[in-house]
């Protein structure tokens, strides 16, 4: 190891408690690289890494920094009186830990805390920092990551995931902080003794949920008695999901008992992820002995869900984040109209790596639709600019397609709860009139025409597969003419900001054949990430296409590696 790291090392080993010491020293070398190569970089979606010692990881010590880091860009950016934070957090193993540590940090320093006495999803967090007019929130998570991650998302004071420019600040106060010296911290219990830590009320969880209920378009005239069933995936989704639906009139829901309890080792599912067959074939396993007609899974901090429904023959068929979208999409609209709510100017807010059919079905109903980067925050941006413009109103729906959606303007992350409620009230509704949800989305194939949308990942670990993905981009922005066969038409690089947004490392291409193909290194894990999306007259045909582009993209990405 090199004489930075080693230096590192040597100053835990001397200064850190003795559990963590011992788990230092039986570290091998190229751990100890891997855990001291870095320091974790605070961005605008917090902290994530791998829930072990030294700088580069997820642990008492990082995360109490980066509180301190945050503590001081409040103290300087707040007048006295008006800070206070929000902490929630999930089921993850150390998550009851770092959410202690984080609320004991902004306690020393002087911040009022707000927590929740239990597990909660990362939309309560949203909400809580917006009801109780804090400063700024945080919520401890990794989402949808494997077992062995842990993160923390910082929130502003418009329940928002932080703007580049907090999270510059914010870089600047932590790089300044010494891990050991600089953290103020006070016993949690005493904070609490104190009234500098208190618990977040029911009233404010009670809230949330009216608001959630709020968001349906339809009324007791529809059948409410689908049968449903629904996994937590461990995670924080059980109470609230299952409380909303059933305020709302769904009662008729099984639970995945496998899946049911917290549990931070995730034991039925290494990813625990409803993008993942694998963490969702437990409710597609409990539906096909119970005959249910609708299963959903949301992850671990219950912002994301998967859904699978029946399909002409009666065989479960898992649906795809933009298949989801759309059709909520084309729902909401259906729903607006009909009952005379459609605002004056309503609007679709997507990402650019979101299926373009959603813009179609968007425009067929007199929807604008606004492109944004990756990440619900820029979603969450839009849906302040058009309340800050006095039109609210406007907003109908923000989506992604890694399965993230929001239909209204309470909160500004994406909900699993609220989409749970009106994915329910959307399969009701078209039931009801003796349409499936794979019918409806094959007619608006019909209308739009098919279109093929696939994400491919590719795993990059550790700093050499940092490097590796900075190869496979810096070639395909050398000049690239053709992709798999295909012609470039276009190329549209977002590495300085395009059309008003701001920079990223991401680049798309226009292929002929009505082909796109999206690059783009994940933000919060260690992969390179491949947007395909394929017009043509079939899904078969489409499939060959896509066979075509990513055999192409594949051997570079082996190349490079």
């Amino acid at each position: 190891m090199n004489t930075e790291i080693k230096k590192a090392y040597d100053y835990w080993c001397e200064k850190a408690d003795p559990e963590t010491g011992k788990a230092l020293a039986a570290m091998a070398d190229d751990e100890v690289t891997e855990a001291f190569r870095a320091d974790l970089k605070f961005g605008t979606a917090g902290l994530r890494g791998v829930m072990e010692p030294g700088t580069n990881r997820m642990n008492i010590y990082t995360v109490g920094r980066a509180s301190q880091g945050m503590a001081d860009y409040i103290n300087a950016s707040f007048p006295e009186g008006k800070r206070s934070v929000a902490v929630s957090r999930d089921s993850r193993n150390n998550s009851e830990l770092f959410a202690k540590t984080t609320a004991s940090v902004f306690a020393a320093n002087g911040i009022k805390v707000h927590i929740y006495k239990e597990i909660m999803p990362t939309p309560c967090l949203s909400f809580a920092v917006r009801e109780l007019g804090c400063s700024a929130g945080v919520m401890v998570t990794a989402s949808h990551n494997p077992a062995e991650y842990n993160g923390y998302k910082a929130y502003g004071d418009d329940g928002c995931q932080i703007t580049s420019e907090t999270a510059d600040a914010i870089q600047a106060a932590i790089e300044k902080t010494d891990v050991f010296e600089d953290v103020k911290k006070i016993d949690f219990d005493e904070g609490v003794a104190q009234g500098l830590i208190s618990w977040i009320s029911e009233d404010v969880y009670t809230a949330f949920t009216e608001q959630v209920r709020a968001q349906s378009l339809i009324d007791a005239s529809v059948p409410h008695d689908c049968a449903i069933v629904y996994s937590p995936l461990h995670g924080t989704g059980l109470k609230p999901v299952l409380r909303a639906l059933k305020e709302s009139g769904y009662t008729n829901i099984k639970v995945v008992e496998s899946q049911r309890e917290p549990d931070g080792d995730f034991p039925t599912c290494a990813k625990p992820n409803p993008e993942s067959k694998e963490a969702m074939q437990p409710g597609l396993d409990l539906a096909e002995e119970t005959g249910a007609d609708l299963v959903m899974a949301t992850d671990p901090d219950a912002d994301r869900i998967g859904i699978a429904v029946r399909d002409a023959d009666g065989r479960l068929t898992l649906l795809t984040g933009n298949e989801t979208g759309v059709l909520l999409m084309d729902y909401i609209c259906m729903r607006r109209e009909e009952t005379g709510t459609m605002p004056a100017d309503p609007v679709m807010v997507k990402t650019i790596v979101t299926t373009d059919i959603a813009e179609k079905v968007a425009a067929g109903y007199g929807v604008r639709t606004v492109n944004v980067l990756t990440g619900f925050k820029y979603i969450g941006d839009t849906i302040a600019k058009l309340e800050a413009e006095g039109h609210p109103e406007s907003y109908l729906l923000g989506f992604e397609e890694s399965y993230g959606y929001l239909t209204g303007t309470y909160v500004r992350d994406k909900d699993a709860v609220d989409a749970a409620l009106m994915i329910c009230d959307m399969f009701a509704y078209h039931r009801s009139r003796g349409v499936s949800l794979l019918e409806r989305l094959q007619q608006i194939y019909d209308k739009y025409g098919f279109c093929l949308d696939r994400v491919h990942s590719y795993q990059f670990e550790g700093g050499a597969g940092e490097k590796a993905m900075h190869r496979v981009m810096n070639v395909l922005r050398s000049g690239v003419q053709r992709v798999g066969g295909f012609n470039v038409e276009k190329v549209t690089d977002y590495k300085d900001g395009v059309d008003g947004l701001p920079p990223a490392d991401v680049i798309k291409f226009s292929l002929d054949q009505e082909v796109s193909l999206i690059a783009r290194p994940s933000g919060t894990e260690p992969k390179l990430k491949f947007y395909v999306s394929i017009y043509a007259d079939t899904e078969s045909k489409a499939e060959l296409k896509e066979k075509q582009l990513m055999t192409d993209v594949e051997s570079l990405v082996n190349k490079m590696r």
